[in-house]
């Protein structure tokens, strides 16, 4: 899916940056002031690799790994929430910083709204027991379902976690198998690897 950011982009490629970050301000600012703008979006680079962090009003409603396909994301963002998107990463510059300082070792918790309107029934529950889940700590998908009133749907909480649209602020990483292996994760073994390790030596460093 090509945004306007991306038309004007082309457009204007011959034109110096400077122009063309005023002119992609103006729109913007533009489309803001006049309601055009359903959802904000920027990719940050991280310690696993680039993400994508797409907001609406309501707050962050989409965290996505690159092997998730950005574009396929911002695509599937269009069609479930609205065509109506725009790169405009100062509006995501609050995510950006806490995402940073989580990374950095400098944040436990994050301070943000969400808008999990990507979630619903079950998987919502879920969702909403995994924000309760303590920094550096693991628990099993059998506990996660014993907590959510449900301790025979295990397979479905690894549904609601292997589907959670925001994963590293709502911490499914977080979340391993009762034999303690990590298990399935929707940015990749190696990136639920590096986040269980950093919270793992946060927390252990803090004691």
């Amino acid at each position: 899916m090509s945004t306007t950011s991306h038309l004007f982009s082309h457009v204007l490629a011959g034109d110096d940056t400077e122009t063309l970050d005023r002119l992609h301000e103006r729109l913007v600012a533009s489309a803001t002031s006049t309601g055009l703008l359903d959802i904000s979006y920027r990719r940050l680079d991280t310690p696993v690799g680039e993400l994508l962090l797409a907001a609406t009003a309501r707050g962050l409603v989409r965290v996505a790994y690159a092997r998730e396909n950005h574009d396929e994301v911002l695509r599937e963002l269009a069609e479930r929430v609205s065509p109506r998107i725009l790169l405009a990463p100062a509006r995501l510059d609050r995510a950006a910083r806490q995402i940073e300082h989580y990374f950095a070792g400098g944040r436990t918790t994050f301070d943000l709204p969400l808008d999990l309107q990507l979630a619903s029934g079950f998987r919502r529950r879920v969702l909403d027991g995994l924000r309760e889940l303590a920094y550096g700590d693991t628990v099993s998908y059998a506990a996660v379902a014993r907590a959510v009133g449900s301790p025979k749907a295990v397979r479905a909480v690894g549904t609601a976690c292997a589907t959670n649209p925001l994963p590293v602020v709502v911490p499914c990483h977080r979340v391993v198998r009762s034999d303690g292996a990590p298990g399935d994760y929707r940015g990749g073994a190696d990136a639920k690897r590096v986040l269980l390790e950093l919270e793992r030596a946060r927390a252990t460093g803090d004691r």
